[in-house]
């Protein structure tokens, strides 16, 4: 739940917006909380909508970018060339406040962030990576994709290496953010803008 109260923010903007980014933030940290995993949509290939639900691993406020974890061979790495559209939804119940952040998005498997966003993550984590064949394959049966020797227990470092090739980062930038507060006293509804021109936050009250 949001710390800050209430009336701090319900008719001011600028800390409607910084709110946001902070529930963000405490989600991409705290396993617990309701935005550690949003919904990620993306437009496949043949102009289809997908969404998933994705684990936030970091939210950057000052330059505006959230990251995410992925499977470089998954289906939604076939929707994100650069600067591909993206959306984030998400709803914190504790704090009532609804985020739908849209941007656009780039996967990097072979970089600086991709090297060290590999390097925070945990065995168990890397161990995902290891599956063959990739994300979305038909099978006949039902299988984790894991060798038999794997399954059920926590890998080591030299075991989990050969998953790095197909680890990767999902970089989105959020270009805009949607806020919603729903209260049986009154809803706040506004919409932020990104002024790449002026290099900062534009915000507008709507009607909820």
């Amino acid at each position: 739940m949001s710390e800050q109260p209430e009336q701090a923010f319900l008719n001011d903007l600028s800390l409607s917006l910084a709110e946001g980014w902070k529930l963000l933030g405490r989600g991409s940290k705290d396993r617990k909380s309701p935005l550690h995993t949003p919904c990620v949509g993306t437009i496949s290939p043949t102009g289809l909508p997908r969404q998933r639900i994705m684990v936030l691993r970091e939210a950057r406020k000052d330059d505006r970018l959230l990251r995410f974890h992925t499977d470089n061979r998954a289906g939604k790495t076939d929707d994100i060339a650069e600067d591909a559209p993206i959306s984030v939804l998400g709803y914190h119940p504790g704090a009532k406040i609804q985020l739908r952040l849209s941007g656009t998005a780039r996967i990097e498997t072979d970089s600086a962030a991709a090297d060290k966003a590999w390097s925070e993550t945990s065995l168990f984590g890397k161990r995902c990576y290891l599956a063959e064949p990739g994300p979305g394959a038909a099978t006949d049966k039902p299988i984790s994709g894991l060798a038999s020797d794997l399954e059920g227990r926590k890998p080591n470092e030299e075991e989990v290496l050969p998953g790095r090739p197909n680890f990767a980062v999902l970089l989105a930038e959020i270009e805009q953010i949607e806020w919603l507060y729903l209260a049986h006293t009154g809803h706040r509804r506004a919409l932020f803008s990104w002024d790449a021109t002026a290099t900062e936050w534009t915000g507008q009250w709507l009607v909820p």
